[in-house]
C-alpha cells in the first residue's frame, strides 16, 4: 500500500463480531487528486474507503471501488469514532456525531443517501436464504423480525457495481429504510452486524452503532 491505511469494523454485533470493513487514509492530503483517491479505493476493495483532509474540523472524503460518494453511512459512523469529532463535514453536508458508551452515533438526512431498491420479504428466514441476485440494481432485502419491537433482518446486495457481492452493514440504506417506516429500528444485517436508527426532527435521522479496529486492518 502507498498510503498508511486504519482499517476498521463498523456497525459491530453485540458480541463485537462483524461489522463492515472501513478503510481510512487519516492523512488525506498526501494524496489531494481525486482520481488517485479513486485509484486507491480500487486497490483497497473495501466498500468505501475515507479520506480525511481535516482531521480537527471532520472534512472527509468518501470513495467506493469505483466512485466517489457525497455521504455514506459506515464511512461516517467510523470516521466519527476514529476522529473523535462532534460533526462531520461531507460533499452532501454536515453530519452531527456524538459517543454514548459503546455506541457512536450520526445525524444525517435519507436524502443524502444514493437510491437504493428497498425490497421487503415475509419472514427473516426467507432473507436468510436469498442467494446473491444476478447483476444489476442495488437491493437492501429485509423483514420484520419482531415489528413491535422495530427489530429487522436485512442483507445488501450492491448488483455487483463494485465487484462486492453483498455488503455487510449499509448505514445509507438503513436511513432510507427508517424513512419508509417512519420509526425507530433495531436493524441486524449480513453476518451479524448491528445498526440502531431514530427518526428525528426537521427530516434528521440518527443513526449508531459499534466501531472496533479491524483485526486484519494495515
Amino acid at each position: 500500500m502507498t498510503e498508511p491505511l486504519d482499517v476498521l469494523r463498523v456497525f459491530c454485533g453485540p458480541d463485537g463480531r462483524h461489522g463492515n470493513e472501513l478503510g481510512v487514509v487519516r492523512d488525506g492530503a498526501r494524496t489531494p487528486v481525486r482520481e488517485d483517491r479513486q485509484a486507491l479505493a480500487g486497490k483497497f476493495g473495501f466498500s468505501e474507503t475515507v479520506f480525511v483532509d481535516d482531521p480537527e474540523r471532520g472534512v472527509i472524503d468518501i470513495y467506493t471501488p469505483t466512485l466517489r460518494l457525497p455521504f455514506a453511512g459506515h464511512p461516517c459512523v467510523g470516521a466519527a469514532w476514529l476522529l473523535d469529532v462532534p460533526e462531520l463535514v461531507t460533499s452532501a453536508g454536515v453530519v452531527t456525531a456524538r459517543q454514548d458508551g459503546e455506541f457512536t452515533w450520526i445525524t444525517a438526512r435519507a436524502e443524502w443517501a444514493p437510491p437504493r431498491t428497498l425490497r421487503q420479504y415475509g419472514t427473516a428466514a426467507e432473507v436468510d436464504a436469498l442467494d446473491v441476485p444476478p447483476p444489476g440494481e442495488w437491493v437492501y432485502a429485509w423483514a420484520w423480525q419482531d415489528e413491535a419491537a422495530g427489530r429487522v433482518r436485512a442483507r445488501a446486495f450492491p448488483g455487483r457495481a463494485d465487484g462486492i457481492d453483498e455488503d455487510e452493514a449499509t448505514g445509507a440504506a438503513a436511513l432510507l429504510l427508517t424513512r419508509e417506516l417512519g420509526r425507530a429500528l433495531n436493524i441486524t444485517q449480513g453476518r451479524g452486524s448491528q445498526l440502531l436508527t431514530a427518526p428525528g426532527p426537521g427530516g434528521m435521522i440518527e443513526m449508531g452503532g459499534r466501531v472496533d479496529f479491524s483485526p486484519s486492518g494495515a
